[in-house]
């Protein structure tokens, strides 16, 4: 199928088929998505956290409004944003950069001061903003990787991220979670997957100017 063609196919999924697990192999597709999502300057300052292990998602779902597909899709994607942004990571980042681009210090070092400068004027407030809208970006590119591959996903905002703090014990990793997406495949019998998609025209949606 083209790319069209798996974006009409997708749906948020009410419905998995839990005994239908992802393979290793499409499970590091989604790993590899995530890490080449476009973040701000590159930073990557959001961090995913894969959940296969029921026993550990059980208690989750409560936090979630109940909604069952945290439990029963294949695996559990929480994408999490750190508590803040220190000149640490900022560092670590030009490091990375020097080491797999061979970039020189001269050139560098002006630009790794003036991040530091930039995330300095910032709150700590601000800084997770800032963060959560690029996981917001990695939500999209892994719900088309999803389609693209024929995986199911369901993005969710609906649950209660302290919660999920708690029990995930994200506090130890200094980390906040802002969004889950279930992943794996549709149950047969989730009526949800029939329905055609309900979208404005693209005159209604698109301007050209």
């Amino acid at each position: 199928m083209d790319t069209i063609k798996r974006l009409q196919w997708r749906y948020a999924t009410k419905k998995f088929d839990k005994n239908k697990k992802l393979s290793s192999a499409k499970l590091n597709i989604l790993k590899e998505a995530f890490n080449l999502t476009a973040t701000s300057f590159g930073l990557q300052t959001i961090k995913l956290i894969v959940i296969e292990d029921e026993a550990l998602r059980v208690p989750l779902v409560k936090h979630s409004f109940n909604q069952k597909q945290v439990l029963e899709a294949s695996h559990l994607l929480v994408i999490c944003i750190q508590n803040d942004i220190s000149e640490t990571d900022i560092n670590h980042y030009y490091d990375n950069i020097k080491s797999i681009r061979g970039t020189s210090d001269t050139i560098l070092e002006p630009y790794r001061l003036e991040l530091i400068n930039i995330m300095k004027k910032m709150t700590a407030e601000e800084c997770q903003q800032w963060s959560k809208n690029q996981a917001y970006i990695s939500l999209g590119n892994l719900m088309t990787v999803c389609a693209v591959e024929g995986i199911d996903s369901c993005p969710m905002e609906g649950f209660l991220p302290e919660a999920f703090d708690a029990t995930l014990e994200l506090d130890k990793m200094k980390l906040k979670s802002v969004l889950l997406l279930p992943v794996g495949y549709r149950a047969d019998d989730d009526m949800f997957s029939e329905f055609e998609k309900v979208r404005k025209s693209i005159d209604d949606t698109i301007i050209e100017l």
